[in-house]
Parts: structure tokens; sequence; C-alpha cells
């Protein structure tokens, strides 16, 4: 079961199962140290796992990448990642064990000009992003699952030497009272398993409340439109490497004043949450 779990992830999503390296890792799992997600020593390599949230306009890991190139901070601009998303996945869909297999995932990456190099043999990440389906956190019957997999994959990463963190996610456009639940459930599973918490749907809420015509979400009113994708980029940035995504020329191709205003909201909001 593990095993058809992990091809349908790589054989059916292979547009969204992408690998972005813009790093060398270490040579050798010792070498690579224990990193924590917005503190002096953040992630060198990320494992995203999610589903279409994180898909959605060409990756969210590949926006995060470009928005951390373009910073100033070589702690951000020189990490790599990777993204494993199954469309409409909640985190029980999916077998950490298996992901985090040595020499599995991100065993070789594609650099320069399509040349293949293979990376030095065991553990290839240093953190795994996790997040739920748009409404398992706070779903009457889902929400037990939650944060059941939230400790069990928590535990599963930490076994291989990975810090666990998780990407809020949020509200859907015409039910914004999600917005507090979503918020409460992630930060207590953050809590209950020491993690780092990214808090992507509050910065939706606080782009809403200022700039209610700035569309962040598609038409049905679920997934991120590219401003949506941006500003959770965004926020990825600011919270995991305390990095001020504010005046970045990286604008995802969107209006500039638009990009200028979703930076300075990702920065403000992660900034608010994290002073908690």
């Amino acid at each position: 079961m593990n095993r058809f779990i992990f091809s349908c992830a790589l054989s059916l999503l292979l547009s969204a199962c992408a690998v972005t390296d813009v790093s060398t890792p270490s040579s050798s799992p010792a070498a690579l140290p224990l990193v924590k997600a917005g503190s002096p020593n953040p992630p060198r390599s990320i494992l995203y796992v999610g589903n279409s949230f994180m898909y959605y306009n060409t990756s969210l890991h590949s926006m995060v990448n470009q928005l951390a190139r373009a910073s100033n901070d070589p702690r951000a601009a020189q990490h790599r990642s990777t993204s494993l998303t199954i469309s409409g996945a909640g985190m029980d869909w999916h077998d950490l064990e298996s992901y985090l297999r040595p020499d599995g995932l991100g065993r070789y990456s594609f650099v320069g000009d399509n040349e293949v190099r293979f990376n030095p043999p065991g553990r290839q990440y240093d953190s795994v992003m996790l997040m739920d389906c748009s409404q398992c956190p706070v779903h009457p019957t889902l929400s037990k699952v939650f944060f059941e997999y939230a400790k069990r994959h928590s535990v599963t990463a930490r076994s291989k030497g990975v810090e666990p963190m998780f990407l809020m996610t949020w509200a859907y456009e015409d039910k914004p009272d999600m917005t507090k639940g979503l918020a409460d459930a992630y930060t207590e599973a953050g809590k209950q398993n020491q993690a780092h918490v990214i808090p992507a749907g509050l910065a939706f809420a606080a782009s809403m409340a200022k700039r209610p015509d700035i569309a962040l979400y598609v038409p049905d009113k679920r997934h991120p439109s590219l401003a949506g994708s941006y500003l959770t980029a965004a926020t990825v940035v600011a919270s995991v490497w305390n990095v001020n995504p504010v005046g970045s020329k990286y604008t995802a191709g969107l209006d500039v004043n638009v990009a200028r205003h979703l930076q300075e909201v990702a920065w403000e909001t992660s900034q608010r949450y994290h002073a908690r």
C-alpha cells in the first residue's frame, strides 16, 4: 500500500512533484545538523508535503525559491527543496516514512544544462513542511485525524533526523469564519509537537481585510490565485528564515504595488504571529 501511494504521487502528479536544487548537500548525514525554522540555524533543505494548495501556480516551493534567491540572506538563497503533492490529500494520505527513506527522494538533482548530479548518500532533507486538506483540521470527523497525523509524522520525521513544520492554510473565500479554527488547530499542533508553524492562513485574512480588491483565490474560492500563492511564498520566507521580503524584485509577474502589499502583509503577519 505504501509503495502504491508513493508511486501514485510520482506518476500521476509528476508535474507537481518537482526538484529544485540550488545548493550542494553536506557530504554525509552526520554533517547535516538538526535545524529549526525561524531560528538562527534555519533549514537548508526542505521537503514540501501536501496537496493542490501547494502545487498551484508552478508550485509553492518554486516560488519560495525565487523569493529566497532574490533576498540578501544566503541561508535562504542557498536552500534546496523538493515538492511532493497529491491532489485532495490529507496528511494521513502521505507515507512520510517512505518519503524520507535514505537514498530515495532527492537522490539526484538536475543542475546546469540538464546535467544530472547524484547527491551524497543518506538523509537528503533537514526539514519537512506538512499541511492537511483544506478543511480537515476543522472538520468534525477529520480533526482528530489531523492531530493524530501531525504527531505521527512529527515522530517519524525526527526519527530520521528531520525537523517537522506545519503550513497553516487559509479559509475559503466564502467562509472567512474558517480562519480562526484553522489558525487555532495549526497553532495547537505546533505546540503539541514543538514544531514551527507558518501563518499563511492569517496572512490571507490580513490581506483580505486591507485590500479586498486583490484576488487571492481562483473562481472556486478555495485554491490560491497567483497572488495567493505569492503571499504564501512570501510568508514562508518571512517565517522560516526570518527574512523581510518587502522590496523584493521578484514579483512573479504581479503588479509591483500588489507584490509590495503582499510582501508587507507576509512580513507583518509573520512577525506578529511569532512574537506571541
